[in-house]
């Protein structure tokens, strides 16, 4: 897992970066939870999603948005970070521009702020997005919602509430020509405590279903 630092709109960003291991392998980004409730690339969560985009064959970078670790710049309330997302995003694509499709994975304000980076980004073919924190931060900007993906809730999650997951779930439903997948993990808590297998259980059978050539999503 090569350490990178790349440029960011408020300087150098620092990610860990596993390259493309063929040509037009596929593109994943993941990003952390939020910078002031200690989220950093490190998170369990956002090394798990990014190990597994890694042995899928994904060309696959996570990073710390700005002010955390080694990334420059100063905590931005979601504004500069989804700037970051972007920039990051341009960075592996400025020298593997022949990616197949491009995927984001988020944890909790990382769920948030790459659903924002959908909306910017037409390339971005899949999501998945844990623990969206649908009950602290407006989801209406997905108005539409534009590519297929899965929200993955604890059912006791003491910060993102379930319900609030669950009327946004709904209301992305409405939409034509997509698919939501959701999966509710029993008991688990906001930070998948004692959960990480079930959860990344579900993230793997939902890759499987999208990735395999005969998938009903496109």
């Amino acid at each position: 897992m090569p350490d990178v630092i790349f440029p960011g709109p408020e300087g150098r960003l620092e990610g860990r970066f596993s390259p493309p291991p063929r040509p037009r392998a596929p593109v994943a980004m993941i990003l952390h939870p939020h910078p002031q409730g200690g989220g950093t690339m490190n998170d369990r969560i956002t090394q798990a999603l990014y190990k597994t985009f890694v042995k899928r064959g994904f060309a696959t970078l996570r990073f710390n948005f700005r002010g955390v670790g080694r990334s420059q710049g100063t905590f931005d309330n979601g504004i500069g970070e989804l700037s970051d997302a972007a920039a990051a995003l341009d960075w592996v694509q400025s020298f593997h521009p022949e990616a197949q499709t491009t995927w984001i994975a988020g944890f909790s304000f990382g769920a948030w702020i790459g659903m924002q980076l959908l909306m910017r980004r037409p390339e971005i073919r899949g999501f998945i997005s844990v623990a969206p924190p649908a009950n602290m931060y407006d989801f209406s900007f997905l108005a539409p919602c534009p590519s297929s993906g899965i929200i993955v809730q604890g059912t006791s999650d003491e910060v993102v509430t379930a319900p609030a997951v669950q009327k946004l779930v709904d209301k992305l439903r409405t939409q034509k020509g997509i698919t939501i997948h959701h999966d509710e993990i029993r008991g688990a808590n906001h930070f998948f405590e004692h959960e990480l297998d079930q959860l990344m259980k579900s993230v793997d059978n939902y890759l499987d279903m999208r990735l395999s050539p005969d998938s009903p999503i496109r």
